[in-house]
């Protein structure tokens, strides 16, 4: 990087978070820290985030998805009157298509 070049200062790091956890969770997380090459902190921190990002992303789209399924059944329940331009292409097309023998 050539010195004119800014560097990115992340966010100040002030806040702190503690837990009292068990030695066999801190032997497991100390371990999957060393095979991902990351301090305890960073691998703790990032593991985290990951979790709480999917976690927010799926709560989002299980609320969209009850948002659209009740647009859904609120157009089912209540459609919209169809605009003039619809009900004459379905006038046209009935005029057009053969007839069963039925009387459909």
């Amino acid at each position: 990087m050539s010195p004119s070049k800014t560097l990115e200062r992340s966010p100040e790091k002030t806040a702190r978070l503690e837990a009292r956890i068990t030695e066999q969770q801190k032997a497991l997380f100390l371990r999957a820290a060393q095979l991902t090459g990351r301090s305890l902190t960073d691998f703790v921190v990032a593991s985290a985030q990951e979790t709480a990002s999917r976690t927010l992303r799926e709560h989002d789209t299980l609320m969209l998805s009850t948002l659209d399924r009740k647009a859904f059944v609120e157009a089912l329940l209540h459609p919209p009157v169809p605009a003039a331009r619809l009900r004459k292409a379905v006038v046209r097309y009935r005029e057009r298509r053969p007839r069963r023998g039925n009387g459909r």
